[in-house]
């Protein structure tokens, strides 16, 4: 069990450190502003959507390590989806970090590398760190408007 801990935390890591689709992405469509005021985390989601698919995404701000590994993980995850997928996404996502007792890991199968973040379950506040970018996707998806907040 540690030595999967310790992949999780490198790779949490590494998402953080050098985040994957960081910056405003060419021809976004769909653009969100998300707030974490407890933390301090800041996120701007950029979403290129043609026809219900999200062809490109990136994000840019500043935040903890979890915060910016979610977003990286995120636009990875999300990227060459339909719209619908990256919902159902986020429902699962979303399910995997605030599920009490234990986990089924098999159940989460299709999230992939975001299993990294499971363990945020056990820390609430961080779980709204985890969650931020995916709150802010989804507002791009609806068509952006009033500033995403975790609070």
């Amino acid at each position: 069990m540690m030595d999967l801990r310790e992949l999780y935390q490198d790779m949490i890591l590494e998402h953080s450190k050098h985040p994957r689709n960081f910056g405003p992405g060419e021809g976004a469509n769909r653009h969100a502003k998300g707030n974490n005021p407890l933390c301090g985390d800041r996120v701007e989601v950029h979403v290129k959507s043609k026809d219900g698919t999200i062809e490109d995404v990136h994000f840019e701000g500043k935040g903890c390590a979890i915060s910016l590994a979610s977003a990286s993980l995120m636009t990875e995850m999300v990227k060459g989806k339909s719209e619908a997928e990256a919902r159902a996404l986020f429902d699962r996502f979303h399910e995997l970090v605030t599920s009490k007792g234990p986990i089924d890991m098999d159940r989460y199968a299709e999230l992939d590398k975001l299993a990294a973040l499971s363990g945020v379950r056990d820390f609430p506040m961080r779980v709204k760190c985890a969650t931020l970018a995916w709150h802010t996707m989804a507002a791009a998806l609806d068509g952006g408007g009033d500033e995403v907040k975790t609070e």
